[in-house]
């Protein structure tokens, strides 16, 4: 085990890539023999082959987005299981890496909705610093094999930290994709916050989803609320 695993691992209720305020609204979960379990599940599977996101990159969308500046949830599944591909948010890929076909139909939603000019990444991470949490429901994967760390316990921590965020007081728009992500709906309180469902943008049902406008409608819902709209414009140059 690396240094950097080690310190992630050892002590569940001081995970340093876990930023404070997140740890002290999931500390019901943190702190639990499941919580421990499903780390040593995620470090044994590090051990017998490739998972992913690398382990610094687990929660990412959490230490992007601080739980106080939450203004959009975006729920993915669980994350890209091809080379290089994750990096700790939903429907992002890491620079240089090729659009899944997922994203692909994001951008093309995002064009006709709020005339977003698609840039050649796929790197969402300024969705993220303002406001946008990017978040799968199950965070790690095994190369290749969608799926294969579902039912492993990190619905019970995700599932957390919806709550945490429907805990808030300010209205925080969630966007819900496909029946997976649908079925959280009744995690979340309406009023204040607001749920935006379709069907998922993969290439199965992306003509269901061309033309839901979730992205304008977001952007309404959030000043109605006086919290400000999401420039979902991304850099030309990936990371910026």
């Amino acid at each position: 085990m690396s240094e950097a695993q080690a310190g992630l691992f050892d002590s569940p209720t001081d995970l340093p890539l876990l930023p404070p305020d997140w740890q002290a609204a999931l500390s019901s979960v943190i702190n639990t023999s499941e919580f421990r379990e499903l780390l040593a599940f995620v470090e044994q599977q590090r051990s017998q082959g490739p998972v992913y996101p690398a382990p610094e990159d687990m929660f990412t969308a959490l230490r992007l987005t601080p739980l106080s500046e939450v203004k959009v949830v975006i729920l993915g599944q669980d994350p890209y299981h091809g080379v290089g591909q994750a990096h700790g948010l939903s429907f992002s890929v890491r620079p240089g890496v090729a659009l899944p076909p997922s994203l692909r139909n994001i951008y093309k939603e995002l064009t006709t909705d709020v005339g977003f000019k698609a840039p050649k990444h796929g790197d969402l991470r300024s969705w993220a610093r303002q406001g946008v949490l990017l978040l799968n429901a199950v965070l790690t994967v095994r190369q290749g094999e969608p799926n294969s760390h579902a039912g492993r316990g990190w619905e019970a921590f995700t599932d957390a930290v919806i709550r945490a965020v429907s805990a808030q007081p300010q209205p925080v728009v969630f966007i819900l994709w496909g029946a997976y992500a649908r079925k959280k709906a009744k995690l979340i309180a309406t009023p204040p916050h607001v749920i935006l469902e379709s069907a998922h943008p993969s290439p199965l049902s992306v003509t269901k989803f061309l033309g839901t406008r979730p992205f304008s409608q977001a952007n309404a819902a959030l000043e109605r609320a006086g919290r400000g709209p999401v420039d979902w414009q991304l850099p030309a140059t990936a990371g910026e």
